[in-house]
């Protein structure tokens, strides 16, 4: 809860940055022009809703931002963590005096802060302030921005919004520096007329001098209060670190031997980090992603329950029940743990927390196996460029058929192609799909043959096996050489049926279990029943000369 209050009070403030900096570059028209925006911009923040949206959001946001940096068990932070902790602290410093001198001024001053009166305080009475204005402007915007890029980031549709992102993030303050500095021009202007500013100075409602004065003390008092608020948030949690010290400790057992001990209150990250232990977490320990998910073994009974958020995610990515969010885990006692991911893991494995696939299941699908056959021969017959030239054309011919046929790509070994069906869609559209991928494959390959031709002794062959059965699907692999793949005896029939095309002179071999829930008959073909190698009992199949002769499914 005290997250999501945060987050939206976060979003409240960054909306309205955002329309601050878009009246600011009506001024690229004129001032006039910036006055007509601010009434709009005040209709909505000064209004009797807006006005206590505002400062709720700008007020939890930073006295929830002071008790995350209280509740933090060790000051070991990422670039982006640290920049956004030293920009949150520094930039109320510099919000003050713009508060005072423009709502808090125009509510008890009766003072009227348009543009007019904004411009030629900061451009003319004091341009240090209009400096200043410059750096609050650059730092709560980078501050949002840096906040909303890496909330959103774990999305799946943020990556291909994240160019258009990235632009309106540059052009936003852009347009508003420019803006503020035309209209800064404008007002230099129109104060070199002595005229103008005589009636500046008598017609408009400014602060005298000794209502400036007050506004520049309770600035000074404010910041002074704040500077101590930081310090009692920096002496508390050094207080806390020592209660919790004297409340005792639990040790923490890795995979390779190593163990270190923790005050309680640590969560089972922290202890990762403060002792140097590689540990995936994206989000940075937020709970937000699934990166820093840990298998526990001695000591499982002993942990404290998920919390809400915490069980959430685990239910997500259908966790077993002996796995944790280590950032929002803190035992009580000795555990004993095993880092489920890599240490290296990025956004990729973080987004993977919404697809439950990738941490395994039992799923039955249709496997479909295909290869050239004769290759070899042909290869050393060819120079290394023209090999890696063929192969590439033919991967291109066959994986763009296994894709509009609603199939998955799952490798390519050597000169063959493993393909997956059904995954997501179930095995019946699955078979289905199989079989309209083994007809455009076939189609794909004449075409290829076609435009081949005269780079080819003789057209390309190849073998297709089609199979489905009950399969573990998850990734495997390590580092960068991870994807989703399946394995099980229905992979390794698949497999024995394309290498069978061989001996039964056919392009398409198709298992009996797959025809039947495919419903597609195939009585026409000539059927056998096989033993297949490496099971006891045996198999009908059906075999094809060309997969072109499939039924229209």
């Amino acid at each position: 809860m005290v997250r999501k209050i945060r987050l939206y009070g976060g979003l409240v403030l960054f909306f309205y940055i955002l329309t601050h900096l878009l009246n600011h570059a009506l001024g690229l028209h004129s001032i006039a022009m910036m006055d007509a925006g601010r009434e709009v911009f005040i209709l909505v923040w000064r209004s009797a809703i807006g006005t206590p949206i505002l400062y709720l959001a700008l007020i939890s946001h930073m006295v929830l931002s002071l008790w995350g940096v209280y509740q933090r068990q060790h000051l070991h932070m990422r670039f982006w963590e640290l920049a956004q902790l030293l920009s949150g602290l520094v930039i109320p410093l510099f919000l003050v005096l713009h508060i005072l001198g423009t709502r808090f001024a125009h509510e008890v001053f009766g003072v009227e802060d348009n543009y007019y009166y904004m411009l030629y305080s900061v451009v003319i009475w004091d341009i240090d302030n209009a400096y200043r204005q410059v750096i609050l402007l650059a730092l709560g915007w980078v501050h949002g921005c840096v906040g909303l890029h890496y909330w959103l980031r774990y999305k799946p549709g943020y990556e291909r919004f994240k160019p258009v992102a990235l632009s309106l993030a540059v052009v936003i303050p852009t347009l508003s520096l420019a803006g503020f500095y035309v209209a800064s021009l404008e007002l230099i202007q129109l104060a070199s007329d002595p005229v103008w500013v005589k009636a500046f100075l008598s017609g408009g409602k400014l602060p005298t001098a000794d209502e400036a004065r007050d506004i520049y003390r309770l600035e000074t008092n404010i910041q002074i209060g704040l500077a101590i608020l930081i310090a009692l948030v920096l002496i508390g949690r050094w207080v806390r670190y020592a209660i919790q010290r004297w409340q005792g400790t639990f040790k923490v057992l890795y995979p390779d031997g190593k163990s270190f001990r923790a005050i309680k209150g640590t969560s089972l990250l922290d202890v990762s980090f403060v002792n140097g232990i590689p540990h995936a977490a994206v989000c940075g320990g937020k709970g937000r992603c699934s990166t820093c998910r840990v298998r526990v073994g001695n000591g499982l009974d002993r942990l404290p329950s998920a919390e809400f958020d915490e069980e959430k995610v685990l239910q997500r990515i259908k966790a077993s029940e002996n796995m944790r969010l280590a950032c929002q885990t803190y035992p009580v006692a000795d555990v004993e743990i095993t880092p489920l991911l890599p240490a290296q893991s990025g956004l990729k494995a973080a987004r993977k927390q919404h697809s439950s696939i990738a941490q395994g299941q039992e799923r039955e699908i249709a496997i479909l196996f295909a290869d050239i056959r004769g290759f070899t021969t042909l290869s050393e017959k060819k120079l290394p460029y023209d090999v890696v030239f063929l192969l590439n054309r033919y991967f291109e011919a066959m994986g763009t058929a296994v894709e509009e046929s609603g199939g998955r790509l799952d490798k390519f070994i050597g000169d063959g192609v493993m393909a997956l069906f059904g995954i997501d869609r179930g095995v019946e559209t699955g078979c289905r799909n199989a079989l309209k991928a083994a007809r455009a494959m076939s189609e794909k390959l004449d075409e290829l043959n076609l435009h081949l031709a005269h780079e080819l002794p003789e057209p390309l062959r190849i073998g297709l096996g089609v199979h489905t059965g009950a399969v573990i699907v998850g990734e495997l692999g390590w580092g960068q050489a991870t994807s989703i793949t399946a394995i099980g005896d229905a992979v390794n029939t698949a497999s024995r049926l394309e290498g069978m095309t061989k001996e039964l002179k056919s392009q398409l071999v198709v298992s009996e279990p797959l025809a039947k829930i495919a419903k597609v008959d195939l009585n026409a073909f000539p059927r056998q029943h096989i033993q297949v190698r490496g099971r006891s009992d045996g198999m009908d199949i059906w075999s094809l000369e060309s997969a072109k002769d499939l039924p229209k499914i």
